[in-house]
């Protein structure tokens, strides 16, 4: 099988392997976990690889790296000018046809600086599905904005929807894209695109403030108690208890199982370990730590487990107001 025919995936194995385990996993960092696995796995399965082979996935990389170079400093018509002489017409082709999804502007873009305020007066006589897909195109932080800012109705409807929602036709978006741009700006795309989703739902939510968050979850507790659940787990994480303040912490050391605390630390990061016993009674703290010591090999699932638990105490505890834990801009001060 020549470097022509191997898969995209295999091909990108095939770059991890030459690179070497230190700067593979320093690649690795910037992918998602499913793209993580199905690299881990076409690494165990690839076998041994000819030289020849490996010299032309390198090639191909190479000129795939030099033509992002020449779009980034002249645009698409001068990287097709610089590849042409370069590499030939159809081999420029083929290279700026797999580039050509990095090239084009997301939908709605041009949204994307409009005040949030005035974008939620914009948006908020459309239909609640309207709204969520708009806004499932939007960075995160905006919009948690504009879902504040809407009528608490409207919001909840819309925060239901964007939740639930995972692949939109890309008709669909084009329609509504032109609706918009015919009065707000003019970006047109017709990429098939992911969105929304619970992850992307608990994103929004960790920026909103504390009123919103509620008022939502609440409304999706009402209509898909599963869906609202799933964004409850996302939305605070057991290594998420680092923003927590001291008082908090010592509140939910008293409340959890301390049975719990040596599991949901097994391989948890230095800091965090340093965290809960700066927060325990220096007698707690050292019976801790002898526990962690005398601790074995554990399923992860059981790890798992036990920060599933300790989360759960401190999501009762803010919903009880016993707690505080701060999140994005529009919070309560202290006084």
């Amino acid at each position: 099988m020549s470097g022509g025919e191997l898969t995209g995936r295999r091909k990108a194995a095939t770059v991890l392997l030459a690179l070497g385990p230190e700067r593979s996993a320093q690649v690795l960092r910037h992918l998602s976990q499913s793209e993580v696995e199905e690299l881990a796995l076409e690494v165990l399965t690839i076998g041994a690889l000819g030289e020849d082979q490996t010299s032309q996935v390198f090639e191909e990389f190479y000129q795939i790296a030099v033509a992002q170079d020449y779009l980034a400093v002249g645009g698409i018509d001068y990287a097709r000018e610089m590849l042409v002489k370069a590499l030939g017409e159809e081999r420029a082709r083929d290279i700026l046809g797999r580039l050509s999804e990095r090239v084009r502007p997301r939908p709605f873009s041009f949204l994307r600086q409009t005040d949030p305020a005035q974008l939620a007066t914009f948006l908020q006589e459309e239909k609640p599905q309207t709204i969520a897909l708009v806004l499932g195109h939007l960075p995160p932080s905006l919009a948690a904005n504009v879902l504040k800012t809407l009528p608490l109705e409207v919001g909840s409807a819309v925060a239901l929807r964007l939740a639930a929602m995972d692949r939109t036709a890309p008709e669909i978006v084009q329609a509504i894209e032109a609706a918009l741009q015919r009065r707000m700006g003019s970006v047109l795309t017709t990429d098939y695109t992911r969105v929304g989703g619970a992850e992307f739902m608990a994103k929004v939510l960790s920026q909103a403030d504390r009123a919103t968050e509620k008022a939502v979850l609440e409304a999706l507790e009402a209509r898909d108690a599963e869906l609202a659940t799933e964004v409850r787990r996302l939305l605070f994480t057991f290594e998420d208890i680092r923003i927590l303040d001291d008082r908090s912490l010592q509140r939910v050391l008293r409340e959890v199982d301390l049975k719990d605390i040596p599991l949901a630390l097994k391989n948890a990061p230095a800091e965090l370990q340093e965290q809960i016993f700066r927060n325990l009674s220096q007698r707690s703290a050292e019976v801790l730590r002898e526990e962690m010591g005398l601790l074995g090999p554990v399923r992860t699932r059981q790890v798992q487990e036990a920060q599933q638990r300790i989360v759960a105490v401190i999501r009762r505890l803010e919903e009880q107001e016993e707690i505080i834990i701060e999140r994005g801009e529009g919070q309560d001060d202290l006084v």
